[in-house]
């Protein structure tokens, strides 16, 4: 298990004196094992734009077929750093028999039921489609293969009606994950509002947020909650992380979210889901510190590694991966 992984990896691959992140650098970081290990393949360009993504979802794309949904963070209204609709909205014209798939909030926000969803929908532009609210007829329990904290997960009802999925991320801080990437996206964003989430925050019956679970009980959570939905569409489930405008928030923080103090990165794929994390966070973690400082306390104040190690524990994905230019 690497607990000590933030020492052991990542800060000896730290930023140079003038600050450059070049390509190049990166590419060492999924490289720094042995020969003889297989690796899984993390697809990567900087071109964060309609035709980058349609790129790089090429290379992960051959297992979707049928009914498809994007799982997407829809944010809260108005929210600054949420991914630009053009792009969303060209992947999702690019994908047969898709829709954008998502689910209501337990916190009290905008988002907690399906009306007031479906108007923060709308203001945040992503009215070009469909957009299935999951939950919005209920939920239903499908397996968690091999937990130790739960047997069996809620999600929303409606998933089960797809095929497959493509698990579209902005990649960013995450104000109780530490950092909320593809895993995130699905763990607390297929679960349903009433239950699945209530069960991965061990919330109370009541509006005490404070005393919602934290660090790596929560985290493992999260990997738990995860696994029940790449259980369920096997090897039809890709993933993808846009590394943009990375805030120490979420967009569930809307217009509260904090200044973003990082550059943006590129895009990250892979149908390896600890693959594409991995290389996200060695990523991240390779920027100069004036603007990994505060992702980074954010990260590791939550324990966020544990989603790592535990993802790993759990064989849901390799952490040695060869990073791929697009």
């Amino acid at each position: 298990m690497r607990k000590d992984i933030s020492r052991r990896n990542f800060l000896q691959i730290g930023a140079s004196a003038l600050g450059a992140v070049a390509v190049s650098d990166f590419k060492e970081l999924g490289n720094a094992v042995a020969a003889d290990q297989v690796k899984s393949q993390v697809f990567f360009t900087e071109d964060i734009t309609s035709n980058g993504l349609l790129k790089i979802y090429s290379k992960i794309s051959q297992n979707m077929t049928g009914k498809i949904g994007i799982k997407l963070h829809t944010g809260e209204p108005h929210g600054p750093n949420i991914l630009p609709r053009d792009m969303v909205k060209a992947l999702q014209q690019h994908i047969p028999n898709s829709n954008l798939v998502e689910t209501n909030t337990l916190y009290k926000g905008k988002r907690y039921t399906t009306a007031n969803h479906r108007k923060t929908l709308k203001i945040n532009g992503w009215d070009f489609c469909p957009v299935d609210i999951i939950d919005e007829e209920g939920a239903v329990m499908i397996p968690v293969k091999g937990g130790k904290h739960f047997k069996e997960m809620s999600v929303g009802k409606h998933m089960l009606h797809y095929d497959a999925m493509v698990v579209l991320t902005h990649f960013k801080g995450h104000a109780m994950g530490g950092f909320g990437g593809s895993m995130k996206n699905i763990a607390i964003g297929c679960a349903d509002g009433p239950i699945g989430k209530k069960m991965v925050h061990a919330a109370p019956d009541n509006d005490d947020y404070a005393s919602w679970l934290k660090g790596e009980p929560f985290q493992e959570n999260m990997v738990e909650s995860a696994k029940a939905t790449i259980d369920h569409f096997g090897r039809r489930i890709v993933y993808i992380n846009v590394l943009r405008n990375m805030s120490v928030d979420c967009d569930c923080a809307g217009v509260s979210a904090a200044p973003v103090k990082a550059r943006d990165l590129g895009i990250l794929a892979s149908t390896d889901i600890l693959a594409v994390e991995q290389a996200s966070i060695d990523m991240v973690y390779k920027l100069p510190e004036a603007e990994l400082h505060d992702l980074k306390e954010r990260i590791e104040s939550r324990q966020g590694l544990r989603q790592l190690s535990y993802m790993k524990e759990m064989k849901m994905g390799n952490d040695q991966y060869e990073l791929v230019q697009v």
